[in-house]
């Protein structure tokens, strides 16, 4: 690509001119001193209390009597009920498919619950953001502190970064293209699976995803029966690889914040090489079995003539962005001083890091490779629309897990794993396993006794390996689904995703927890 596409790129992309104005948005915020303070009153917090983490801090007697009562967990639940049912409704599933009529569902649910701690909410929550504090109602009228607070712990403490780390993951990948038409055999499918379990928790779900899937639906492209590849794809290269590393996913780095040892995630090593492996088999079986033979053999004749070996581009300059993206999450955390220095980075200088890194990528990679990618933020638009409810409806069920988790009677590594998974499936599996976590009662600091360090296998496990059981357990489940889509592939429903979730995951599940938990 020339240097004049290049320019063309900076003038035109709508997407980095948008880039650019938040760039420059935040560098006056920085003239201002706004994110320098934010971290002060961060670092100040982590003096008073001693702890690595001020986010988390928290006074358990404020937690007492002051969560809501359960019916406001309901807007949450009609979120989930219309992913399920309006794409399987004749009337409303064409008006679903638009991203805008997901950003208006999940937007009027978001102000509903808005709403109850606008007016109904008497008791005092606790804002995270950016350090812990208290927020007491209003004596009389609307608590509009109230519902800032809870406002600010979906989109400041928890949206924002969760968005922008799944944005740039996906363009700065969208922009490597591995081509190539393999003949789709079932070794070949299975290896694709192999090797994206693996690079997962090297550079994330979400860049393994976006890095491997449209490789895979290209070698598929001349078949047929093709779905179940993509659920499986999404077992494994979107949640079960991703537990070697805190990079592999979200729930594992919170972990690392909160004192965990960098390297503590690879000792579980066994439950990822038993899981993945088993997975791996079952599919093996499943493409050479039954579903390869129910190919025509026209379409097979087609597939083994229609071949080319596989070329990657675009890696520069794709790659060391990618590194740089690990290195800004690893490395720019307000909470934690930079290695070496005694320097805390300011508050969102991470994700402004990860916008410029997204930046450069649209300005200095090729436009070609991501027309050839079939680029489109489409996926990422939805993931965005919809957890943008998501997080604000699921506020009130973690305000009752924070006040009752430790309450629940749960005590043995295998109680937590099921714990943290079933609602790693159906919230979103950061803010769930920060909950389990405190109630297990794991103070890494103080070095793991072997209680914990059981607690914390399953909890980690747990939030990682069940965010596959739906659609919307991890970020990347749901791009898969829309990109397969988008290519023409006909991806199971919401309920028809959970027949091979309840059907292949939760046996391989059990069978693990009881050899390893």
């Amino acid at each position: 690509m020339t240097h004049d596409s290049h320019a063309t790129v900076g003038r035109t992309d709508p997407t980095l001119t948008v880039i650019t104005l938040l760039l420059v948005a935040y560098a006056a915020a920085a003239a201002a001193g706004w994110p320098q303070h934010g971290r002060d009153l961060l670092v100040a917090a982590q003096a008073a209390h001693g702890h690595a983490d001020a986010h988390a801090e928290h006074d358990d007697a404020g937690h007492a009597g002051t969560s809501p009562p359960v019916i406001t967990v309901l807007p949450f639940c009609l979120l989930l009920a219309a992913i399920a049912i309006l794409p399987l409704t004749a009337r409303l599933s064409h008006w679903w498919e638009h991203n805008s009529s997901k950003f208006l569902v999940a937007g009027i649910l978001g102000l509903v619950t808005l709403a109850y701690y606008l007016f109904l909410h008497r008791h005092a929550v606790d804002l995270h953001f950016p350090v812990h504090s208290t927020v007491a109602p209003a004596a009389a009228g609307p608590s509009w502190g109230v519902a800032g607070a809870v406002l600010g712990n979906a989109f400041l403490s928890e949206y924002v970064p969760f968005i922008v780390l799944l944005f740039a993951l996906y363009v700065i990948s969208g922009g490597v293209r591995i081509e190539g038409d393999l003949e789709a055999t079932p070794g070949v499918n299975t290896t694709f699976l192999g090797v994206g379990a693996l690079a997962a928790s090297f550079i994330g779900t979400t860049g393994a995803a976006m890095l491997l899937v449209r490789p895979l639906l290209e070698t598929n492209k001349e078949r047929r029966h093709v779905a179940h590849t993509l659920v499986f794809f999404i077992f494994l290269v979107c949640n079960t690889g991703g537990c070697l590393l805190p990079i592999g996913d979200p729930p594992l780095f919170l972990g690392y914040l909160e004192g965990v040892d960098f390297l503590w995630t690879l000792g579980l090593w066994k439950q990822w090489l038993f899981t993945n492996g088993v997975l791996l088999a079952i599919y093996w079986a499943w493409d050479t079995f039954f579903a390869h033979p129910r190919e025509a053999a026209r379409d097979l004749a087609r597939d083994e003539r229609q071949t080319t070996r596989l070329r990657i581009s675009g890696l520069w300059p794709n790659a060391a962005l990618m590194a740089g993206v690990i290195a800004a999450v690893a490395l720019l955390d307000p909470s934690k001083a930079v290695p070496g220095t005694a320097w805390h980075p300011w508050i969102f200088l991470r994700e402004t890091t990860l916008l410029a890194l997204v930046g450069a990528s649209l300005f200095f990679g090729s436009r070609e490779i991501r027309r050839k990618n079939g680029f489109s933020y489409g996926a990422i638009l939805e993931v965005a629309a919809l957890f943008v409810g998501i997080f604000v409806c699921m506020q009130p069920a973690l305000a009752l897990l924070h006040e009752h988790g430790a309450s629940l009677g749960i005590d043995s590594p295998r109680a937590f794993f099921w714990a943290t998974g079933s609602l790693s499936a159906v919230l979103d599996n950061a803010p769930t396993y920060l909950v389990f976590f405190k109630a297990a009662g794991i103070e890494p600091d103080n070095g793991l006794s072997a209680v914990e360090a059981g607690r914390l296998a399953g909890v980690s496990l747990g939030a990682v390996f069940l965010g596959a059981m739906t659609y919307i357990g991890n970020g990347p489940n749901f791009m898969v689904k829309a990109i397969a889509e988008q290519s023409g592939v006909r991806m199971p429903s919401f309920f028809g995703y959970l027949l091979y979730s309840f059907g292949v995951l939760l046996p391989v599940f059990a069978v693990m927890a009881m050899l390893f938990l």
